[in-house]
């Protein structure tokens, strides 16, 4: 396995695990637990970004066009709406 795609994995593991951190926080009411979960999202949302920023240094990510502003204002009046 080449490393691009032993990396690209990892991201899209570490996706799919800040996903079901966002759903276990949501149903967790015990404050202790809760906390806990969420600082280990925080510490994986961490690690995702600096190999992103890995993986974009060494070409093996391409991300997509940034929005532009106009694109941002229309999501955002919708949203806001």
């Amino acid at each position: 396995m080449k490393d691009k795609d032993m990396v690209n994995d990892v991201l899209s593991m570490v996706k799919s695990s800040l996903l079901n951190y966002e759903r276990i926080i949501s149903e967790t009411s015990n404050p202790q637990l809760r906390q806990t979960i969420q600082q280990i999202r925080n510490s994986d949302e961490d690690f995702q970004y600096r190999l992103y920023q890995a993986a974009a240094q060494k070409g093996f990510y391409t991300p997509a066009q940034p929005a532009s502003m106009q694109d941002i204002q229309q999501i955002r009046s919708q949203i806001m709406v």
